[in-house]
């Protein structure tokens, strides 16, 4: 059968067995496992155990279930309100200051936990009441923290770059930095909507300042300033040559679980316990994932799926930004179904031949990439944000919702659009620090 058509049937019978209930690494696992079958004999499953092994076989990794613990460790605290009240009392006399303080935590609460749901549900807690009751729009208070909770995987320390540095052998101290910039570009681009929003609402009261006390803007600091030494910490001890990020997550996720002891008194061994737990669980969900997504880039190898596809569009006589335009078309629709880990996992493998044949960096593409999975996290039908949000404030209807993200989605798409322009803004940042890349 012609690989290009072996193709189609994957992708077919992928889309299939995924909508049909059955988690994702299960159904690449049984995808990947009946296409080997038919095509190449039972005898081919005897090298689906070693090869489902030996992609987990990999020091990088450990890095994951370490930031993992350390985002939770964090979310399990009040660190996410109390950065909120910290930032609300210093920007109190900026205009809009409130909607700006909480795009402004999120940021800060991705960078400390890498989560995207977690820094929703932390900043959201207390900054949609606090924007409603002081007469912000219901769209722009939910809204901007729906959008707010994407930069989770963007700004450093980010999972979803640690994925994607595993699944295509890329640096992963370059992924983080690349994503540094795009990330405060992107919180520029949300505080700048924020504030048109409010400002065209008419309601000047929500643009007006309120007064705090130099003791109130200092009281709250200690508790809040362990965790951005450690994030800083962190990423000195990673780009300053000290230790591997692997090396870093772990040390700094021991740092988080003893600044939240020590400081939010997370003494009880019950949440201790709760924290490590959830932790084990979204690893061993991701950890399955890769090892999954390894068999299913095997099985595309195998039957020259991925060599002729890349042949294929590399032998198109089309424009290279067109095919970038066809690819993030296709990441575009692909997060709206599917987790970003499993869409990393799934594409990369395909694409990255694909984008470094076309002459794009594989860097720069990371980030384009990583954008296109924060859009999927605030769109139907999946966009898990959507869906946090509504659970925080139910009396927000989940339209309502909808189109207040839409502005932000927008916002996504502009930068997108300034990084196919600028390239410079994702990979400044890794080659001065780290040198030019190969």
């Amino acid at each position: 059968m012609d690989p290009l058509v072996l193709g189609a049937l994957v992708a077919v019978a992928t889309i299939l067995v995924l909508f049909s209930g059955v988690s994702v690494a299960l159904g690449l696992l049984i995808v990947s496992g009946g296409f080997l079958i038919v095509f190449d004999g039972v005898r081919s499953l005897e090298l689906m155990p070693e090869i489902l092994f030996a992609k987990l076989n990999n020091f990088a990794l450990l890095a994951i279930p370490m930031f993992i613990i350390m985002g939770a460790a964090i979310a399990s605290t009040r660190a996410g309100a109390d950065l909120y009240e910290a930032l609300e009392r210093w920007l109190t006399r900026v205009p809009g200051g409130l909607v700006v303080s909480n795009l402004g935590a999120c940021a800060l609460f991705s960078a400390m936990s890498g989560s995207s749901p977690a820094t929703c549900a932390a900043i959201g807690k207390m900054g949609i009441p606090e924007m409603r009751k002081r007469g912000y729009p219901d769209a722009v208070a939910a809204g901007s923290i729906a959008a707010g909770g994407t930069l989770g995987i963007l700004i450093p320390p980010s999972v979803t770059m640690i994925v994607y540095g595993i699944a295509t052998e890329t640096s992963i101290g370059r992924l983080f930095l690349a994503g540094v910039f795009p990330g405060l570009m992107l919180v520029g681009l949300f505080m700048a909507w924020s504030l048109y929003s409010t400002w065209a609402s008419g309601n000047a009261r929500v643009l007006s300042a309120g007064s705090y006390s130099w003791r109130q803007k200092f009281e709250i600091l200690p508790r809040v300033l362990p965790f951005l030494a450690i994030i800083l910490g962190v990423l000195y001890a990673m780009y300053g040559g000290v230790a591997t990020p692997s090396e870093t997550a772990a040390v700094g996720a021991l740092l988080c679980l003893l600044v939240a002891m020590v400081i939010y008194r997370l003494w009880n061994p019950r949440d201790l316990w709760v924290v490590l737990r959830d932790s084990t669980r979204e690893s061993v969900m991701i950890l399955f994932i890769i090892a999954a997504a390894g068999v299913f880039s095997y099985m595309l190898s195998s039957l020259f799926i991925t060599q002729s596809i890349a042949a294929w569009i590399g032998g198109l006589e089309v424009n290279r930004w067109v095919l970038m335009g066809a690819i993030n078309l296709f990441l575009l629709v692909a997060g709206f179904f599917l987790p970003p880990v499993a869409v990393i996992l799934m594409a990369a493998p395909i694409l990255l031949p694909i984008i470094t044949t076309a002459g794009f960096d594989p860097i720069w593409f990371a980030v384009v990439l990583t954008i296109n999975m924060e859009i999927g996290l605030i769109s139907p039908p999946v966009g898990l944000n959507l869906y946090v949000i509504n659970g925080i404030a139910p009396d927000i209807s989940l339209r309502t919702i909808l189109v207040g993200s839409l502005p932000y989605v927008a916002c996504m798409v502009i930068a997108i659009l300034l990084l196919c322009l600028f390239p410079a803004i994702a990979t400044w940042l890794p080659d001065a620090v780290m040198g030019p890349g190969l």
